[in-house]
């Protein structure tokens, strides 16, 4: 599972001895900076992912995503993948 750890630190810190000042709210890359499940929106004629509206490192937060999504745009064509595969799809009603 990835982890993001975020640095919080003050603009000025005068305790630094000589080190070079982080900026405040950066974050910090780790070991397993990998977010393999995206929740994509196509483009109506479903040739192009127009948005991704979610990045998770989460299986079981792709799928609520990817139903949150479904509801939020039910005439679209939403896709999960996990890497460069399709692990489900909401093709969305036929007219």
């Amino acid at each position: 599972m990835a982890l993001a750890l975020i640095r919080l630190s003050p603009a000025s810190d005068e305790s630094d001895n000589g080190r070079r000042p982080v900026p405040p709210f950066t974050p910090i890359p780790t070991e397993h900076d990998d977010l393999p499940y995206k929740v994509e929106i196509w483009d109506e004629n479903k040739v192009a992912v127009e948005q991704v509206l979610a990045v998770t490192a989460s299986a079981s937060i792709g799928y609520a995503a990817l139903y949150a999504a479904a509801k939020e745009y039910p005439q679209r064509y939403i896709t999960l993948r996990f890497k460069n595969r399709v692990v489900t799809r909401w093709n969305g009603p036929v007219h």
